[in-house]
């Protein structure tokens, strides 16, 4: 039974507020790569997880954050490519190392209070006259990266449920910060409660399935595609790209691995993954080009890719 929760703005209106944020969100298109900004880095802390930053060192005014959710048992570390370039898109993406206990093993899980952490981050980096971003964050801003368990984890904030592992409260609120979600490798399968009938996302949700995942498999991810009650809405499969197709390299340290081979290279499937995952972030922040690209001609224009989407 899902616990009452406070009123709130009915879903059209949420996204209609989502989309007024357009002129504070940096316009994007594909741009050749000679066009891409620099993308800057620095350290800092998340409450008690460490955390790497990446931002496009050159962009104006206000930026949207993005929070990545890793992997089960990955290091952040491991993302930083991909981090660098969804950031290139005009990100702030935030890469924590949040560490716990899960079934008796302690090591990198991500949970769902991982969006209300961040944007205490995002108050407090903004305010920071210190920091590289001060000044330089829409702290009304907040969407969501998923890997694996961490994009597991981000499905119950879109769902605004609470679920073991990913959430060990009696009850879950959504961020009103929280405006969207691009998952990779990741479907509502649980080897505990098995799938759940259906899925009353409160937020856009993206899901990027590598076509050769050993670990989260596509057909799971279909399925999964399928059960999201609300648009917008897409599932993009990215062809040859296996469990690890976003991270730095095949199989990173300490994860279990998957055995699938990849048979693109990492930094095309890095690419691919990470520019679906930004243009449709952006789309669901008002960005009119974006939007093009991902609802309309960017499934025709990328051979890497096959795309299902809907838009309400």
């Amino acid at each position: 039974m899902r616990l009452a929760r406070p009123a709130r703005l009915a879903r059209p209106a949420r996204l209609a507020a989502a989309a007024a944020l357009a002129g504070s969100v940096l316009a994007v298109s594909p741009a050749p790569a000679s066009a891409e900004p620099t993308v800057a880095h620095y350290s800092s802390q998340v409450v008690n997880d460490g955390a790497d930053v990446y931002y496009p060192s050159d962009a104006q005014g206000e930026l949207p954050v993005a929070l990545l959710m890793q992997g089960a048992q990955v290091h952040r570390m491991h993302y930083a490519a991909y981090a660098r370039a969804v950031a290139s898109y005009g990100f702030v993406v935030v890469v924590p190392n949040h560490k716990r206990l899960v079934f008796f093993d302690q090591d990198y899980y991500p949970s769902q209070k991982m969006p209300a952490e961040a944007i205490g981050w995002m108050d407090d980096e903004n305010a920071n006259s210190s920091s590289p971003l001060a000044g330089k964050i829409d702290t009304d801003t907040l969407v969501l990266l998923g890997h694996s368990f961490g994009g597991a984890a981000a499905l119950g904030v879109a769902e605004e449920s609470c679920g073991i592992p990913f959430c060990t409260t009696l009850g879950y609120s959504l961020p009103s910060e929280v405006k969207a979600a691009s998952l990779f490798g990741t479907n509502n399968k649980s080897p505990l409660f098995g799938n759940s009938a259906s899925m009353d996302n409160q937020i856009p949700v993206q899901l990027v399935q590598g076509t050769v995942d050993g670990v989260a498999l596509p057909a799971d991810a279909e399925t999964s595609y399928t059960k999201l009650e609300n648009g917008p809405k897409q599932i993009v499969r990215v062809a040859g790209a296996n469990h690890y197709g976003i991270t730095n390299a095949q199989n990173p340290a300490g994860a279990d691995p998957d055995a699938s081979a990849q048979p693109i290279s990492q930094a095309a499937s890095i690419a691919t993954s990470a520019r679906w995952a930004a243009l449709f972030l952006k789309a669901q922040l008002g960005d009119a080009a974006a939007a093009d690209y991902v609802f309309s001609t960017g499934d025709a224009s990328d051979n890497g890719v096959t795309v299902t989407s809907q838009t309400s």
